[in-house]
């Protein structure tokens, strides 16, 4: 039971630490934009390596 001391209080602190993180996260404007980065893998950045038709 000794070994409650110890995990309460770093269970609380880890439990704020990843909700500062998610505060932080929803600050800096992260969720704003979530259908861009689903778009921006179908996207080829580099034209100059399409196969080339043989004719």
């Amino acid at each position: 039971m000794s070994v409650l001391i110890f995990l309460i209080p770093l269970a609380l602190i880890l439990g704020l630490i990843g909700l500062a993180a998610f505060l932080w996260s929803l600050k800096t404007e992260q969720y704003e934009d979530l259908d861009g980065a689903a778009n921006r893998i179908l996207i080829d950045e580099n034209p100059s390596n399409k196969v080339k038709k043989v004719d």
